[in-house]
């Protein structure tokens, strides 16, 4: 037997295999039991290794590291309290330090830079990446290490990218096909069909976990899903449960690549976000979208990038003045088992996927809420807001009022007028220059 010939045979072997006991049940949406079992045998291992770790790890530096998550203690206090508590005041000269102090603060830890970096874990989840001061405890826990090492990059990542290169691929070519029917009921029903499928298996890919609550509050055809974004495989994990009309912004390479295709065989919409035709576009088609109660509900992220999952940020108010239904979703991952995040300045979307892939799992909640419409008298902002701030409950996120894109963008100028104004008021006010006035 030459080598081809044995090469030929091992990866007939490891497909009849992949496409057996994984492929053919994820497609289907029925699992073997064997990530259950695998699932039990990780939590156990990290269990084993936090207490290996807790017992290794002196008192001391448990209470030097747990002195150190907060570099500064703020003073969220108003602007006239930091100031003398008085409003209708001459200018002073030691007001300069209380703007100094804010500008340092924010310097040295701002609540929005934070946002956009991997979420701290309590206990090390045996990831080097994700515990940059690991040191070396016992040499139990080192082997550990070493053969968590071997099973992630010799067994997992190998069957991982086959079940990815599968899913990803049947999906452009399930798609291309389908798109290549006329309008119609069967092509719609083939359409879910290719997209639950192939989803399925890519979180196969991915190990995960996914548990979904409160599943009579699905969103339903002809409204509005928005959720709180913390990943592109945001849109697998609720795809598996659901199909959806998505909207979100264009990208180029691999994800160009998918989402091209996947817009031959559903009316998705891709939009380029600094092109103001593209936004007014993208409104009037939602608007006649939602009118048609036969349509797929539409899926929006309405912060418009990945925040770290701790937080939800600012919610744009787009998707909330065009009427309809909303159904709001809450997506929580368990950082214990793998970082989704996609810190997308840093990393493209293979590397960001190789890093998944080499994770132990990917674990998340999703949470269906009851189903909201815009109040009398309430704006989309305030829609927005009251939007945001359940999942933020509902998802034990952090809700921040701050816009997302102050990830790549500069502070607008309004903001810093704002607090120009304010402090001006006070100058303003009943002081010095009231008097001059009169």
């Amino acid at each position: 037997m030459d080598s081809a010939e044995l090469a030929g045979k091992i990866v007939y072997t490891w497909l009849t295999l992949v496409l057996g006991f994984i492929l053919l049940p994820s497609a289907f949406g029925l699992s073997l039991g064997i990530s259950e079992l695998y699932m039990k045998i990780l939590v156990k291992t990290l269990e084993w290794a936090t207490l290996r770790i807790e017992k290794g790890v002196s008192k001391e530096s448990v209470l030097k590291s747990s002195a150190s998550v907060g570099i500064i203690q703020r003073d969220e206090s108003p602007m006239e309290k930091g100031l003398s508590g008085l409003r209708g005041r001459d200018f002073e000269l030691s007001d300069v330090f209380y703007f100094s102090k804010k500008g340092l603060e924010a310097i040295v830890e701002d609540e929005v830079t934070q946002r956009f970096s991997s979420e701290e874990l309590v206990s090390w989840n045996l990831l080097t990446r994700t515990n940059v001061n690991f040191q070396y405890i016992s040499p139990k826990l080192t082997m550990v290490w070493v053969l968590g090492v071997i099973v992630r990059y010799c067994v997992l990542l190998p069957l991982r990218v086959t079940l990815a290169f599968i899913g990803i691929s049947f999906l452009v070519i399930g798609t291309t096909l389908v798109g290549q029917l006329p309008e119609s009921s069967l092509r719609n029903r083939l359409s879910e069909l290719v997209h639950l499928t192939c989803c399925r298996i890519c979180v196969r890919a991915l190990s995960g976990t996914i548990h979904y609550h409160n599943k009579q509050y699905r969103p339903q055809k002809g409204g509005i899903c928005v959720a709180n974004h913390t990943s592109p495989i945001d849109v697998l994990i609720l795809t598996t449960d659901g199909c959806y009309a998505m909207v979100g912004q264009v990208h180029g390479g691999l994800m160009g690549i998918i989402q091209r295709a996947m817009v031959k065989a559903c009316p998705h919409v891709w939009f380029e976000r600094s092109e103001m035709k593209d936004r007014h576009l993208v409104t009037k088609r939602l608007r006649e979208h939602i009118a048609d109660k036969k349509k797929l509900p539409i899926l929006i992220f309405p912060e418009g990038t990945c925040i770290n999952n701790t937080s939800v940020m600012m919610f744009k108010k787009g998707s909330f003045e065009i009427g309809g239904t909303i159904y709001p979703v809450a997506i929580k991952y368990n950082p214990q088992f793998g970082d989704a995040f996609w810190n997308s300045s840093k990393y493209n979307m293979v590397s960001y996927l190789l890093r998944m892939m080499t994770s132990w799992a990917i674990v998340c909640d999703v949470w269906y809420m009851p189903p909201v419409t815009r109040e009398e008298g309430e704006d989309a902002v305030q829609f927005a807001n009251r939007v945001k701030s359940a999942i933020a409950i509902q998802g034990g996120l952090t809700e921040l009022p701050w816009d997302g894109g102050l990830k790549r963008a500069k502070v607008k100028d309004t903001f810093k007028e704002e607090q120009q104004k304010n402090y001006s008021k006070m100058i303003v006010g009943n002081g010095s220059l009231n008097s001059e006035l009169d």
